[in-house]
């Protein structure tokens, strides 16, 4: 029964229960199902793109009435960098709030015992106070590089919330810092910081150059989860929390920029120098998550930054050539 604030005691997912993850191909996706399947839940039901276009209502619905899931994670995302953002912004906001609005409501109206949706930490106001605690949603002004991407997420939250408070839906909704890991992106120009860096720093030993240059200072600070530690995090939350506000996934650690390059050098085996072009920008000086809340419950990340590099730079090797993905078979 759900309470005033939205509270219901938590259910474990039977080991048997049907669990949906939309976007099982992605850095989120692949790494949840790896986990669940780990862990001994083998009921999964996995849709690709093509068999099943979850911007279209009516496929999603009867997509949900053919399959009836007990439980559903909605790591479904359209996701770029800030090049991707300020050029698609219309493409941002659409496209995410329809696939998660088909999702939860379809999910909700067939029954689904459980629902988490995963958002990111866009969500949160440029000039948050920092670490960012939950409750600093809405508070001020976002970053206008991805506010549409973030304005989708933030409506995801509310959807969640709004349909526990109307209907007693157990829906949730995870927010989880910048993540790396096996399946991320590593394109040249539309990728994130990590795999950026592990890509330039690959191609630099490869051709033999004698330096790298980074832009700015190198002092930000940033906060780094591995896709697995976040994976492990899902499960956690499915089974150990329900309740109204969501919750924050992070590794509770931060590293400078300048360090990070520094780590990415070491674990890739590039001996050239390190230079920084201080005229260009460095961006928010400190972005770091409060995870407290998910600490409380019990839950802490495992995986050091240099393991999850070692084994990142490894995935690439073994799944890249030349700076090209190599075709899967599955």
């Amino acid at each position: 029964m759900t309470g005033v604030d939205g509270a219901k005691s938590a259910q474990p997912i039977a080991k048997d229960a049907k669990i949906y993850v939309a976007g099982h191909r992605g850095l989120v996706g692949a790494a949840i199902v790896r986990r669940l399947q780990q862990e001994g839940y083998n009921n999964l039901v996995m849709k690709t793109h093509k068999e099943l276009d979850l911007k279209r209502q009516a496929d999603v619905e009867a997509f949900f009435e053919a399959e009836k899931p007990a439980v559903v994670v909605i790591a479904a995302a359209k996701v770029g960098g800030i090049l991707a953002n300020s050029t698609y912004p219309a493409d941002f906001i659409a496209d995410n709030i329809m696939i998660q609005t088909n999702l939860i409501d379809s999910a909700y109206k067939s029954g689904v015992k459980k629902l988490l949706f995963l958002g990111s930490s866009c969500i949160y106001p440029k000039f948050a106070p920092q670490p960012i605690k939950e409750d600093a949603l809405l508070t001020s002004p976002l970053e206008p590089t991805n506010e549409w991407y973030a304005i989708a997420k933030i409506a995801g939250i509310k959807m969640c919330q709004a349909y526990r408070i109307q209907y007693g839906f157990d829906a949730i909704s995870g927010m989880p810092t910048n993540l790396y890991g096996p399946h991320d992106n590593f394109h040249p120009t539309n990728s994130h910081v990590l795999p950026a860096l592990i890509r330039r720093f690959h191609e630099a030993k490869r051709d033999g150059l004698k330096e790298v240059v980074c832009w700015g200072t190198g002092s930000p600070l940033r906060e780094f989860l591995h896709v697995d530690d976040l994976a492990d995090a899902t499960v956690f939350l499915l089974n150990n929390y329900s309740d109204l506000e969501h919750v924050n996934m992070g590794s509770g650690s931060e590293v400078t920029i300048k360090d990070l390059a520094e780590l990415v050098k070491e674990v890739v085996g590039y001996e050239g120098e390190l230079k920084w072009d201080t005229t260009k920008p460095d961006g928010t000086p400190r972005k770091l998550m409060d995870n407290s809340k998910i600490a409380g419950l019990g839950w802490t990340a495992k995986i050091s930054l240099k393991e999850g590099l070692t084994g990142t730079y490894q995935w690439y090797l073994e799944n890249y050539v030349n700076g090209n993905m190599v075709p899967q078979s599955h």
